[in-house]
């Protein structure tokens, strides 16, 4: 977080849950689960994850368009996290966002003129003469033509109708923009073209970007800082010239390492993660990051190989998805009908293990947590797994912890306390 004294946008512990009410008893999905960072007048602010991760949901919870479930959002001193009504309206004028495509964010059959002057329009500013001018401004500030006003957006081509969208995110003069995906619908070219005209805006205009993207190529060109997310948790948040030089975060490291490399002689390796992101309705109890970390502190009551640990964190996954997926409504029915059952878990045992071989203690361990789940009971199993074989990565949430003295943090238990060892991370 920046230690500015007055940002223009600061967040504390920001979540934001969606509750399914389809499905009886389930748990809400976790989107966004208690991020902090400030947002500092004139900078852009880069967000950038895998798809799913809570990006969008964070930039929406930001502009309001989505309730925040807890924490606050303060922008420019004021709380405006619990604001409706007229209120919520009236403040919604400082913020604009800039939606990912453009062919579904503007309404074909309305010309670009009725667009851009819709939030004019909503808001009551100025006359009809007055906004009908401020219309042929905006196009002009976003290279448009003003005899483009009569057009329908279907009669652009992809970059224009960025532009278009980008006028109307501004026809209330914000001071914070919200850039949700900008360029990833666009050619290569049209993109270069769209960032220079923001950058260009910004530079004029004075105005501040969340810049939420996939594209780190882009995220190093434009922001000044980067934040970097991962199931709803920021895991590391840096000057982007410091992120991307050296990363800290064994997530920020292995999403790095998955830039492409144009020097053939380089001998850099490619960080594969196992398995996938785990299910936001039932995420780790401890770092979010734990169930696919190649960092992970591993307890030491065991002395395993690492192919044993990997299997080991392979079956607790297993165990973890069949709970779960218990836990439904149509599954505790099945069940109750018999025609669910744990049956095929040695199978899933001996497919996992293998040929890895564990100590008796350790092979005792995993056969009684197959018995347990086979007789219905895989939470239990899992539990015990964990109980068994987790540490500190499975049990803590870990702290947002500085690296250095600037205003970097990592979320992540190898950069705090007696876990404090760089060499560990990866």
């Amino acid at each position: 977080m920046s230690g500015a004294a007055d940002p223009l946008v600061r967040v504390r512990n920001l979540k934001t849950y969606y509750e399914d009410r389809a499905l009886f008893g389930a748990p809400p999905v976790r989107a966004v689960d208690g991020v902090s960072f400030d947002i500092e007048a004139g900078e852009t602010l880069g967000l950038v994850g895998e798809s799913g991760c809570g990006k969008t949901t964070l930039g929406r919870t930001l502009a309001r368009l989505e309730t925040p479930t807890a924490g606050t959002i303060e922008y420019d001193g004021e709380d405006v996290s619990d604001l409706s009504g007229g209120e919520l309206k009236r403040w919604r004028r400082n913020v604009g966002i800039v939606f990912q495509d453009p062919d579904s964010s503007l309404d074909d059959r309305m010309t670009v003129g009725e667009i851009v002057r819709e939030p004019l329009d909503v808001h009551g500013v100025g006359t009809p003469k007055e906004r009908r001018a401020r219309v042929r401004e905006l196009l002009d500030d976003v290279g448009l033509a003003a005899d483009h006003r009569t057009r329908y957006p279907h009669q652009f081509s992809g970059g224009q109708r960025q532009r278009i969208s980008i006028a109307r995110a501004l026809a209330l003069d914000p001071e914070f923009l919200i850039l949700d995906e900008p360029v990833s619908a666009l050619d290569a070219s049209v993109q270069a073209k769209v960032l220079n005209l923001l950058s260009d805006l910004q530079a004029e205009m004075g105005l501040t970007y969340l810049l939420i993207a996939h594209d780190l190529a882009v995220m190093r060109h434009v922001c000044d800082r980067v934040a970097v997310m991962y199931l709803g948790h920021i895991m590391e948040l840096a000057p982007a010239e410091e992120l991307f030089a050296d990363p800290a975060n064994p997530y920020t490291k292995a999403l790095l390492s998955a830039i492409p490399d144009p020097d053939p002689t380089s001998e850099r390796e490619r960080i594969v993660l196992r398995g996938t992101p785990p299910n936001p309705r039932d995420p780790p109890a401890g770092c979010p990051f734990a169930t696919r970390c190649p960092a992970k502190i591993r307890p030491d009551d065991w002395e395993l190989t690492d192919d044993a640990w990997v299997a080991i964190e392979e079956y607790r996954a297993v165990l973890r998805e069949r709970a779960r997926a218990d836990r439904s409504l149509s599954e505790r029915l099945k069940r109750r009908l018999g025609l669910a059952g744990g049956e095929n878990v040695a199978e899933i045992e001996a497919a996992v293990f293998g040929d890895v071989e564990l100590p008796d203690g350790a092979a005792d361990e995993v056969e009684r947590a197959t018995d347990r789940a086979a007789g219905g009971d895989p939470a239990g199993a899992a539990d015990a797994l964990a109980e068994a074989f987790g540490g500190v990565c499975d049990a803590d949430v870990p702290e947002a912890h500085r690296i250095g003295t600037g205003d970097r943090t990592s979320l992540c238990h190898r950069h705090g306390g007696e876990y404090d060892d760089p060499e560990d991370v990866l």
